[in-house]
């Protein structure tokens, strides 16, 4: 019977680890195809170049400023793009082959309104749904309608509100707004 647990057990153990790292694979892929946007905190480490390891926000026109580099567009890149830009731009004339990461620091944060506890602001975190968004808002007021659910993304150039639902995903810079029930 020990044996049978044993077995049992250890079956259980792989077919968790598979679904853990199967996640885990989503989430790297999710974050390769990220594209940033004002608000994002990024991490530029150059190996073997302390002085040109920043942290730096990107501000509200999309770029960042980059010692020796200046104003950098960055809004709609990825990290592997901006990588890119970075090596290139150093290489030749201030490093032979600089090796540059760029990493996400802090994501923008997402906005939550309507008939919630606390509408506000909130930082963004890889895995986030509608419903754990509403529940850092301090979850549905009470004559809150929670079929009512929209949201507009934050790369929607021209805003307009959809239809979503408590175990839709979000992106950071999303606002979502929760209706009011007349019932």
């Amino acid at each position: 019977m020990i044996t049978g647990c044993k077995r049992l057990l250890e079956g259980g153990l792989v077919v968790l680890l598979s679904c853990l790292l199967g996640n885990m694979a989503l989430a790297a892929q999710a974050l390769d195809n990220y594209r940033l946007g004002a608000g994002d905190k990024i991490r530029i480490q150059v190996y073997g170049e302390k002085d040109l390891s920043v942290e730096t926000l990107v501000d509200d026109s999309g770029t960042i400023s980059y010692p020796f580099l200046g104003e950098i567009q960055v809004k709609g890149s990825t990290l592997r793009e901006v990588e890119q830009r970075i090596t290139e731009g150093l290489r030749g004339d201030y490093l032979v082959n600089p090796e540059v990461t760029v990493s996400i620091v802090e994501y923008r944060h997402f906005y939550v309104n309507g008939w919630v506890k606390s509408p506000g602001s909130f930082p963004f975190q890889p895995g986030m749904t509608v419903r754990k968004a509403i529940s850092l808002a301090g979850g549905f007021a009470e004559r809150a309608n929670k079929r009512a659910l929209t949201v507009v993304h934050g790369d929607d150039a021209f805003g307009k509100p959809q239809q979503i639902h408590l175990d839709d995903q979000l992106h950071p810079g999303d606002i979502i707004s929760v209706g009011r029930s007349f019932f």
